[in-house]
């Protein structure tokens, strides 16, 4: 499959459709680049973000459209396996589940039919989905090797703020921000085109390990 059709199935069940709702605001911390002085806090962040093997909770996303005026709301339950992959399990407005690996994209419909989309080979795509797990799963190293970073931490919440120097990653994401204390509560992406989709992470839980049934998610067997 070549990356433009693979990107689209992509972005479409990521970013998907919803109702509509007001405009959010991208946070600036842009002023704030990673220093000396806050490496170390910036690091134990990281750590403490990728201690858990796995996390579970529920999202809601918002994509704003900046040339209709208006935003799209989409909700359901969210699946981080650090080794893995991710798995998006949309509710509302429209069922849907995706399992995101490095290599490959899973698509569930309540109907029962899954389909499994290949990207082995496809080093834009890899790049993306590693870049996508890194901002999850606070993998410092390969946010500094990727990432302008910029940082701001205040009374116990902090804010991280991530411009890809990748263009193919750019073309998705112009600029990433991350906020949260002990796990991510907020991440917004901000798109070439002007448009914003900000995920809010919440009800996060920490099981040790994926269930029968989520393990299956990653796989067609």
């Amino acid at each position: 499959m070549k990356t433009p059709r693979l990107f689209c199935v992509f972005l479409l069940l990521v970013c998907g459709a919803g109702s509509a709702a007001a405009q959010e605001e991208v946070p600036e911390v842009f002023n704030f680049p990673l220093s000396r002085e806050n490496l170390a806090r910036y690091n134990a962040i990281c750590a403490l973000l990728a201690e858990h093997p796995v996390i579970t909770g529920i999202f809601t996303q918002t994509r704003f459209l900046s040339r209709q005026g208006r935003s799209l709301v989409s909700r359901g339950n969210f699946i981080i396996a650090a080794k893995l992959g991710m798995v998006w399990d949309t509710q509302t407005p429209f069922p849907s589940t995706m399992a995101v690996g490095r290599d490959y994209i899973i698509q569930s419909t309540p109907r029962g039919t899954r389909t499994r989309l290949e990207a082995r080979g496809d080093e834009t795509f890899l790049r993306l989905s590693d870049t996508i797990s890194a901002v999850f799963s606070g993998d410092a190293r390969k946010l500094r090797d990727n990432f302008e970073n910029y940082f701001v931490e205040s009374g116990g919440n902090w804010t991280l703020g991530l411009v890809p120097a990748d263009r193919a990653i750019r073309n998705f994401a112009a600029r990433i921000v991350m906020s949260g204390d002990s796990v991510i509560r907020i991440i917004i992406l901000r798109e070439q085109n002007g448009d914003t989709i900000r995920y809010e992470l919440a009800d996060h839980d920490f099981p040790g390990a994926l269930s029968p049934h989520e393990e299956a998610l990653f796989s067609l067997d």
